[in-house]
């Protein structure tokens, strides 16, 4: 399937093809807007020439920083985030031999791929259950159990990145958040 949450044909045939891509990109989206998030792993490939987990995981941290906050900045918190990506590149080289997809083609449950996403570094629950509906709605990884691990990211509509396969959806999803905000304040 051809994702289409960057908004950017590049970006977004990169996050389709490559999974260190994808989780790299949901790493990112917080705090900053969702499809320039979705974008980064592009932009780090381009200029790092590769999104390959062990190159980044044993580059020089302070040149990956570097590259990271380089304007245009891969995130708002570049060099932060930065330390992130190459935290997340050494768990994958780590423990699922620096392959991205194992962590989820080889979860034979919902509950263990919920565990899988939330121990890497910077996915708190939130996060974890977006990533997790993600896989199943758009790359239809659905181990048994995934609905109960993932909340409401799991219902039908425009709440999440999971649910963003256009620009009308985009556009949704923010109106979904704008709306949750103004109701979470007031």
């Amino acid at each position: 399937m051809k994702l289409q949450i960057a908004q950017d044909p590049v970006a977004d045939d990169l996050l389709s093809t490559d999974p260190f891509a994808l989780i790299t990109g949901m790493l990112l989206d917080q705090q900053f807007p969702m499809e320039r998030a979705f974008a980064g792993p592009a932009r780090i490939k381009e200029r790092f020439g590769s999104l390959d987990p062990v190159a980044i995981a044993d580059a020089d941290p302070e040149a990956f920083a570097d590259l990271c906050a380089t304007p245009p900045a891969v995130h708002r918190y570049g060099r932060s985030m930065a330390g992130r990506i190459q935290a997340l590149a050494r768990v994958i080289v780590d423990e699922y031999d620096a392959d991205t997809a194992a962590l989820w083609t080889t979860a034979t449950t919902g509950r263990e791929l919920f565990a899988r996403v939330h121990a890497l570094p910077g996915f708190g629950r939130q996060k974890a259950e977006i990533f997790v509906a993600l896989l199943a709605k758009q790359l239809d990884v659905k181990p048994r159990g995934w609905t109960t691990v993932v909340g409401d990211y799991g219902r039908k509509g425009y709440r999440s990145v999971a649910d963003v396969t256009d620009p009308d959806s985009l556009q949704r999803v923010r109106e979904f958040k704008k709306a949750a905000k103004a109701a979470a304040r007031g």
